[in-house]
């Protein structure tokens, strides 16, 4: 995956200095340090955070609320704590990884990530109330509130045939 992105690169560099001249390229690439410069932070947190996540749960306490067993408490719990997730994907996808090296289920990461995705409580208080009003990010939350327990049993189905 990364040469494929390593060659998507490069041909979009040689595309703008075919069309733009190479100025246009070197212009890019310090764009590109700057957004380095403010990401890569974020993604050195969060990729410590999944780490201490790792280390610090007990693989029995994860397994028992987050794991195969885990049921309609561990998609409920996962929906919870997806909408209450601050940050980006940056924040958010590490995060998951660590749960899942200490033993959380598919399904209750897929539903995690998708209740981040749809719920995310940050997201309606930072940008949705104050550009689209009340009334309608309480309709959205309505309609988007069933989508993380459709996501979780959805993959538990195609994923766990004998069930959780």
């Amino acid at each position: 995956m990364t040469g494929f992105f390593l060659v998507l690169g490069v041909a979009a560099g040689a595309l703008l200095a075919y069309r733009q001249g190479l100025p246009a390229v070197v212009e890019a690439l310090f764009g590109a340090g700057e957004l380095m410069l403010v990401v890569l932070p974020l993604v050195v947190i969060a990729v410590l955070m999944a780490a201490y996540a790792q280390a610090l749960i007990p693989r029995d306490l994860a397994e028992r609320w987050l794991g195969r067993g885990a049921g309609l408490k561990g998609i409920g719990l996962a929906t919870l704590a997806g909408a209450v997730t601050p940050g980006g994907p940056f924040m958010a996808f590490p995060l998951v990884l660590g749960l899942r090296g200490v033993g959380a289920s598919l399904p209750i990461c897929t539903t995690y990530l998708t209740a981040w995705s749809v719920l995310g409580i940050q997201r309606v208080l930072i940008w949705e109330l104050p550009f689209f009003g009340l009334d309608f990010v309480v309709l959205r939350l309505l309609v988007s509130l069933p989508l993380p327990l459709i996501a979780g049993l959805l993959t538990q189905w195609l994923t766990e045939p004998d069930g959780v």
